[in-house]
């Protein structure tokens, strides 16, 4: 038995799609045994923090960038001040966060965003 082309980009053209389609399974088969199911009702939802604030400053500082003592100037406090709060000795005051976010080019929702 012999084919023509024509029956042949025929047979190519359905054993590309079967294949893709197969693929196309295998994806969102495996996206949604890793996709995280939702807590049913009962279930304690889990709510780990991400940081801390102490690591959230020092990770804002360090992308832009900043030395403690750059920080702390700006902000007018010892640079003392500034690694108690990236160590988490003390944390600043409201007033201190909103300049800290500031100083950082970020709002203060952002600077907090990831602190649990």
């Amino acid at each position: 038995m012999r084919l023509s082309i024509r029956e042949l980009q025929t047979l190519l053209f359905y054993i590309v799609f079967v294949v893709l389609v197969v693929v196309l399974v295998a994806l969102a088969i495996r996206a949604l045994v890793s996709y995280p199911s939702t807590p049913t009702k009962g279930q304690a939802v889990s709510q780990t923090p991400s940081k801390t604030l102490a690591q959230a400053l020092k990770d804002h500082r360090t992308r832009c960038k900043l030395t403690q003592e750059y920080v702390a100037g700006a902000l007018g406090v010892p640079s003392q001040m500034v690694s108690k709060w990236e160590t988490g000795e003390s944390e600043p005051t409201m007033s201190n966060l909103s300049a800290l976010a500031k100083t950082y080019g970020v709002t203060l929702a952002q600077l907090l965003q990831d602190v649990g």
